[in-house]
């Protein structure tokens, strides 16, 4: 009889489920199909061989052979019963060997498969901390791109504010080099006056009125009422031609001075010639040329005087204009530093505005990462979702 070997009917192990026992029931009804036809061809067989040894028997020996052909036939029929019974409990112990093998082998695929999905876990939850690592440390590298961008800003405004310094200090500088220069020469040429009003004798004294006047002076040639003396301290504010103006007419002044002082001094002659002529010092001619005279000494006196007055008020109309130079000057620095300050504000205005801009920017790329971590978590869980659904549809399929 041909025996199949069972071994050669080992279970598979499913991947996406368990396994079913239909697999070693169908090897073991082909076994006993092929086992049932191996039995009929020995009984045809067994059939065949008594029925020829009958004939033969009976040819030769009559009823004697029929009753022995009989026990033969009954014999073999045993025979073969007994051999299909042992075949049918070896078979049973086949069966048994298969199904203690199947359920060890399930058992162990079972043990694998678990052992399997409990690394996927593992895989997928240190997957799940490696993004959240990488989110980590993107947003750490966002952050400070932005400090150095911040940092960056801050290096060429402090840059910018450094160069206008430098250039505010050059300025400063120049100008007061020029102020120094025009201090210098101011005081130089006051210098000068008062040498040249010392040198002269002109005392120079308050009793000078702007719009007028002058007082009397004395004739012996050091006359009290010279308002230049306004003149000269006031030359130091003064613009550099007043001073120059002022300069040449005090020349003139002065020379006119000593005209007049050589004049008094030749009539003073003349009056002693007259009175050594006359033998008398109170002679009514002398008297009549110094009464003529005197009048003469006192108008240029005035004239003198009133130029003087001219020239300061000159001085103080140049001041006035200079005051009002100066009030310009002031208002246009207010207006300078009030643009300054509205310059500053639009600056810490748009260094506000960058900071938003940056900080809206990070939370910009910080909605991205966490929409690209959904949509990555999203596809893997629909991934999963399809593969159970697969494995489900292929345990249910018989």
């Amino acid at each position: 009889m041909k025996i199949v070997e069972l071994s050669s009917f080992s279970p598979s192990v499913h991947p996406f489920g368990p396994v079913t026992l239909q697999q070693p029931l169908l090897a073991l009804t082909v076994l006993l199909s092929q086992q049932v036809e191996d039995r009929d061809y020995l009984e045809k067989g067994s059939r065949a061989a008594s029925a020829l040894t009958a004939g033969t028997l009976t040819s030769l020996g009559g009823t004697s052979s029929r009753r022995g052909s009989g026990e033969t036939a009954l014999t073999v029929d045993a025979e073969s019963s007994i051999r299909e019974i042992k075949e049918i409990h070896e078979l049973k112990d086949q069966i048994q060997d298969v199904e203690t093998k199947y359920t060890q082998n399930l058992k162990e695929a079972k043990d694998a498969l678990a052992e399997v999905e409990e690394k996927y876990r593992k895989a997928m939850v240190s997957n799940a901390q490696l993004d959240n690592e990488k989110n980590n440390l993107m947003y750490q590298v966002d952050t400070l791109k932005d400090s150095l961008m911040e940092l960056e800003e801050l290096l060429s405004e402090s840059r910018r504010e450094y160069d206008e310094k430098v250039k505010e200090y050059e300025r400063e500088k120049h100008a007061h080099g020029v102020l120094q220069f025009q201090f210098n020469e101011m005081k130089e040429m006051l210098k000068q006056s008062e040498e040249l009003l010392n040198k002269h004798g002109i005392v120079l004294g308050p009793d000078l009125n702007i719009n007028g006047d002058a007082g009397d002076s004395e004739v012996d040639g050091s006359p009290t009422a010279d308002p230049a003396s306004g003149s000269a301290q006031d030359s130091q504010t003064s613009p550099t031609e007043g001073n120059s103006m002022l300069e040449i007419r005090l020349r003139k002044l002065v020379d006119e001075r000593e005209k007049m002082i050589e004049q008094v001094k030749k009539l003073k002659a003349q009056l002693e010639q007259k009175t050594q002529k006359n033998g008398t010092d109170s002679s009514p001619d002398g008297e009549i040329i110094e009464n003529g005279n005197d009048p003469n000494i006192m108008e240029l006196q005035r004239d003198s005087n009133r130029q003087i007055s001219d020239l300061k008020f000159k001085l103080v109309k140049a001041e006035q204009e200079v005051t009002a130079l100066e009030q310009n000057v002031t208002r246009l620095e207010g207006q300078v530093t009030r643009y300054k300050s509205a310059a500053e504000n639009s600056e810490k205005v748009e260094d506000e505005l960058k900071a938003e801009k940056r900080k809206m920017q990070r939370e910009l790329r910080s909605a991205l990462d966490k929409i690209d971590e959904l949509e990555s978590n999203n596809n893997h869980l629909s991934k999963r979702l399809e593969k159970m659904k697969s494995s489900r549809g292929m345990a249910q399929t018989p």
